[in-house]
């Protein structure tokens, strides 16, 4: 039994997870898990939750992943771990992947550790959100938000993308310099959430679009596409019809989400 990778593409840390170690070329069994599946694609496990903010279920989550209710989760024989950032370290360190991803200099490794501490509380709590407004809410509640609404997220955004070049990218190619690291992988994932429905944060910044481009290039595109299909197609989630029961039960957890 060799490695294997519980993941759902709709999920951004689940998406850094595959790109991670298909770039890297780890070998892994990749075990897919597909969130809302009872809701919009078939059938889910009640009470299991993806990292990042959404609902995630899983008929093919092994016990360990039911335990911890979280995906991406990883199997290595018999060990088990959970949580995004913790899986790239543990395939970082196990598989030796070059140093530029996660820098053995002390203060390189230290400013990739700055950037994905900071990230969780800004980037990661404020792009998903744009799916939320845009997508999965007006699906199970049958009905747009107030335009102030998606606004006040778009402000929340902007103030975290302001930071963003400010604080992390300013002259630099990359988060930490002039290679890429696990922070921009983290960083890029979350950022394609808001274009996938329709919010293009890149269009007026420049110099984050040139930073998109960069990380897209060293990704590859080829790799770069595959990974964010499903998040660039979640529209199309709007044709799928949902019960009266199911929307009943998650529309009021989605609201108040947003609170």
């Amino acid at each position: 039994m060799g490695l294997e990778l519980y993941l759902d593409l709709l999920s951004q840390p689940c998406r850094a997870v595959y790109i991670f170690a298909k770039k890297n070329h780890i070998p892994f069994e990749l075990k897919n898990v597909e969130l809302f599946k009872d809701s919009i694609l078939g059938t889910k496990m009640p009470g299991a939750e993806a990292e990042g903010g959404a609902t995630a279920p899983s008929g093919s989550q092994p016990k360990e992943s039911a335990r911890v209710k979280k995906v991406p989760v990883l199997k290595d024989e018999t060990f088990v771990l959970a949580e995004g950032t913790a899986i790239l370290l543990y395939l970082s360190r196990k598989y030796n992947t070059p140093d530029h991803w996660y820098p053995s200099d002390l203060q390189k490794r230290a400013k990739v550790d700055e950037y994905l501490s900071w990230h969780q509380a800004n980037i990661r709590s404020n792009a998903p959100k744009t799916m939320w407004i845009k997508v999965l809410i007006p699906l199970f509640t049958g009905q747009p938000l107030p335009p102030e609404k998606l606004q006040e997220v778009m402000d929340g955004l902007t103030a975290a993308l302001d930071q963003f070049e400010g604080l992390f990218l300013q002259d630099k190619p990359f988060l930490v310099g002039s290679e890429v690291s696990l922070a921009d992988l983290v960083a890029i994932v979350d950022l394609m959430q808001p274009v996938g429905v329709g919010c293009d944060i890149f269009k007026d910044r420049p110099r984050l679009a040139e930073w998109r481009k960069r990380t897209e290039d060293v990704i590859g595109k080829e790799l770069f596409l595959q990974a964010h299909e499903l998040i660039l197609n979640i529209s199309k989630l709007s044709a799928i019809q949902i019960s009266p029961q199911l929307k009943e039960q998650l529309a009021p957890v989605l609201l108040k989400m947003l609170r």
